[in-house]
């Protein structure tokens, strides 16, 4: 009698896809498994934290941000409206930072996608089309690097009156050469592949190639960049608010808290560390965030 097939007697016994049997033949390779770092769940609660309360801050138990609550200046602890203490006027630290979150994050997020978005465009086209377009996009590009980021800002704030719109307007224009210059070398690094030149060679148009073969595979590296230029950006703002170019009061922000509270530092060091470690843990949650997204996602990294 002959000895069954272990290929076969493996299909019969296990049920194992005869695909997959064919293959039993072959050497085992496991699995890599990537070690989870206990960081990255950190920020993700801490980024989901911070977001749901910037969200639900209208219908948070949560005080008014211009009615004083108790004695100016009054540090940390006695029920959850002085949970953080109070500012210089007595207004509770815990809303304002509540609130804060809504100014910080919202500019940051709007002026990143937007960012993101144009630059991207930019990119695409002077990657792909080249000549005289990849030329003049290159110049701006190089031409807004040169400029100091924060004297743009301070340049634009004082042009036009201090606002969301002006401060988004600013930031987002602050960050389209990045979005330019990572679109743009993706795109030639794309364009060169087999698949785009058999899609040449069947007649496909610049747009289809373009929208339908390029652009999906520039998405994964640019959506794992956008968290640590988000975070890039509430630094930014927070700056421009500390120099008093930036949401005028009495809207809070995170970077106005700390400009308000820098004249208090001896006395009432709370109104100065409460914004700057909600800044710190934002920013490290989003470099964070950005990184293992970037490792899962960014293609270029595996290919």
């Amino acid at each position: 009698m002959t000895r069954p097939d272990t290929a076969a007697t493996a299909v019969a016994e296990q049920k194992i896809p005869a695909p997959a049997a064919v293959l039993l033949g072959a050497p085992l390779v496991p699995r890599v498994r990537r070690p989870r770092s206990l960081l990255v769940y950190l920020s993700y609660g801490w980024l989901v934290l911070v977001i749901g309360l910037a969200v639900l801050a209208n219908v948070l138990p949560v005080p008014s941000y211009t009615i004083p609550v108790g004695d100016p200046r009054q540090g940390p602890g006695g029920g959850l409206d002085l949970l953080l203490g109070t500012d210089s006027q007595g207004r509770p630290m815990i809303a304002r930072a509540v609130y804060g979150a809504q100014v910080s994050l919202l500019v940051g997020t709007i002026g990143g996608l937007l960012g993101a978005v144009i630059g991207a465009l930019l990119g695409l086209l002077a990657g792909y089309l080249g000549g005289w377009v990849d030329w003049i996009v290159r110049l701006v590009a190089d031409a807004l690097l040169a400029f100091p980021p924060l004297l743009l800002l301070l340049a634009i704030s004082s042009i036009l009156t201090p606002s969301i719109t002006t401060l988004t307007a600013g930031l987002t224009l602050l960050i389209i050469p990045t979005f330019t210059r990572i679109a743009r070398a993706n795109t030639l690094a794309w364009a060169s592949r087999d698949f785009i030149t058999a899609a040449r060679n069947m007649g496909a148009s610049r747009r289809r190639i373009l929208v339908r073969e390029i652009l999906p595979n520039l998405l994964p590296s640019l959506a794992a960049y956008l968290p640590i230029v988000i975070s890039a950006l509430i630094v930014a703002e927070g700056s421009l608010s500390f120099l008093g170019q930036g949401i005028p009061p009495p809207r809070p922000s995170w970077g106005g808290m700390i400009s308000e509270g820098k004249d208090y530092l001896v006395d009432a060091p709370h109104m100065v560390l409460v914004p700057a470690l909600i800044i710190f843990f934002t920013v490290f949650a989003l470099n964070q965030v950005g990184d293992h997204l970037r490792q899962r996602f960014d293609r270029t990294l595996h290919d």
